[in-house]
This record gives C-alpha cells, sequence and structure tokens, in this order.
C-alpha cells in the first residue's frame, strides 16, 4: 500500500493488482485510509485506489465555493486519467455516493460497475440557495463546538450499538477531527444539492447497494428507493440490493468480511461481463 498525491492535488491511497480495479470514495466524516480493513479484507489480485475527498487531508480543496457532485466528478476523472484506470468498479460510500452516481452520469465508460453503500439521496436545493434545516444544523454544530468536540458527538450515531464497539468508535472520532474547512463546509454543500436518484436514472451500468438494517442516517428506506430507481432503468439483470443485518451506517468497518464478499463477486461479475 502506498500514498501519492495527483497533478490535481487529490491525495489517494493505492495497492497494485493486475485484478479488476476497484476505487473508493469515503463519505462526509471519513477519509481515504478508513478503507484500509475493506482493502485489506479484498482480494490481493485487485488493484486498489482510495481518495481524500478535495478539502480533506492533504487534498486541496475544490477552487469553487459550493462545488456540486459534477465538480468532484470532474477531480477523480483527473485522477483515474492519470492512473490510466480503465473498466472500474466504483465504490461510494454515504456522500460519496453522490460523487460516485455522477461520476458514473459522465464518465461511465470507464466502469464496469457502480457500488452505493449506505446511499446518501440528497436534498435537492439549488446551489447558492438556503441549505435544508439539517445541513445548516451540520454546519452550525461544527463552527461551535471545533472538529474534535464535533467528532465526538457525531462518530458515535454512525454505529449501531456503539457501546459494544469502543474501538470503531474511537477511530472514527480521530478520523472526524481531522475535518477542516473549507473541505467540510464545501461537503456539506455538496450534500444539500443535487439528487442521487436523477444520476442512477441516467446511467446504464450494473449497481450494488449495501445498506445496514439498523443505519439511521441514510435508512434502508433510501436503499430501497435506490434500488427502485435502478430497476426502471436498468431491470433485475443489472441491480442488486443487500441489507445487512445488526450493522449501522459505517456498513464497511461495521462488517468488514460480508461487504468484501458483496464487493468481490459483484467485481467478479461484472469483469467478465466486461
Amino acid at each position: 500500500m502506498r500514498s501519492a498525491i495527483a497533478s490535481n492535488g487529490v491525495w489517494f491511497l493505492e495497492r497494485d493488482g493486475s485484478g479488476p480495479p476497484i476505487v473508493m470514495l469515503h463519505g462526509i466524516g471519513s477519509r481515504g485510509e478508513s478503507f484500509h480493513p475493506l482493502m485489506d479484507a479484498l482480494p490481493q489480485r485487485c488493484l486498489l485506489l482510495a481518495w481524500d475527498q478535495p478539502g480533506y487531508g492533504p487534498s486541496k480543496p475544490l477552487a469553487r465555493d459550493w462545488p456540486l457532485a459534477e465538480h468532484y466528478a470532474e477531480a477523480l476523472e483527473s485522477v483515474l486519467a492519470e492512473r490510466r484506470l480503465e473498466r472500474v468498479v466504483l465504490i461510494g460510500h454515504s456522500l460519496g455516493t453522490r460523487v460516485a452516481a455522477s461520476y458514473a452520469r459522465l464518465f461511465g465508460e470507464r466502469l464496469s460497475g457502480l457500488v452505493l453503500m449506505s446511499p446518501s439521496l440528497g436534498y435537492g436545493v439549488p446551489a447558492g440557495g438556503p441549505l435544508p434545516e439539517a445541513a445548516q444544523t451540520r454546519l452550525v454544530a461544527f463552527d461551535a463546538l471545533g472538529p474534535e468536540a464535533y467528532a465526538a458527538s457525531r462518530a458515535p450515531r454512525l454505529i449501531h450499538e456503539p457501546e459494544r464497539h469502543p474501538r470503531l468508535v474511537a477511530k472514527l472520532e480521530a478520523t472526524m477531527a481531522t475535518m477542516r474547512h473549507p473541505g467540510y463546509r464545501q461537503a456539506v454543500r455538496l450534500l444539500a444539492t443535487g439528487r442521487l436518484l436523477d444520476d442512477v436514472a441516467a446511467t446504464t451500468l450494473p449497481y450494488l447497494i449495501l445498506c445496514g438494517e439498523e443505519d439511521t442516517i441514510t435508512p434502508p428506506s433510501a436503499a430501497r428507493r435506490v434500488e427502485s430507481a435502478c430497476l426502471a432503468r436498468h431491470g433485475a439483470a443489472e441491480t442488486r440490493l443487500a441489507l445487512i443485518a445488526n450493522v449501522g451506517h459505517m456498513i464497511y468497518l461495521e462488517a468488514t468480511t460480508t461487504a468484501a464478499a458483496h464487493v468481490t463477486d459483484f467485481a467478479n461479475n461484472v469483469a467478465w461481463r466486461s
């Protein structure tokens, strides 16, 4: 495993391999390194890449004050083109699903399939407009508490039965405490704009949708809405939904082995079809 910074200033973690390339996009409170357990659980032959979204960690923020999903998708395309990656299985988690679906709509020819973990539907407000209350509350709390206290208040909500997983909660808290503006402010604005379902309806790729049955952040009802949109556009042969029992929002950390098995099977199938 090694890390590097692309020419557009985006930091990423990469593991060489000859098998299907798998690229991972984290959520609003995570970083590329949070995918370490999943990367370790995936077959060694797979080429893996996980980025720090622009504005997170060492990654350079986007120049726009209110970037949209397509602007993050364009930053990702710059990285993948530079790495000469084709026929990619793209994984998005939570807010990362918004970037992943936008990327699929704009650059779908580079992909062989899309994995949406804990999908975030988006509020659909126009850029520059008033933020929805839930999004505005995030910024107010972050600015009032500071990154460390905000992380301490937020991290336990992401895990099902957090009292049973203190080490995982502590790890999430440490990761979230690294968030800074403008990256976090831009990410919250991304959360408020656009609609995942619109991007899904505009793509022609196989989809795997994973969600924890106990996820209270992006609940199973949201995953089922994504499934319905995929079925309407792509049909049952192109769409899989898996709800994982006793798991909350951080599905790839709470159920790493199960998530890796689903991703591996999906990647093998779409690679064969490609």
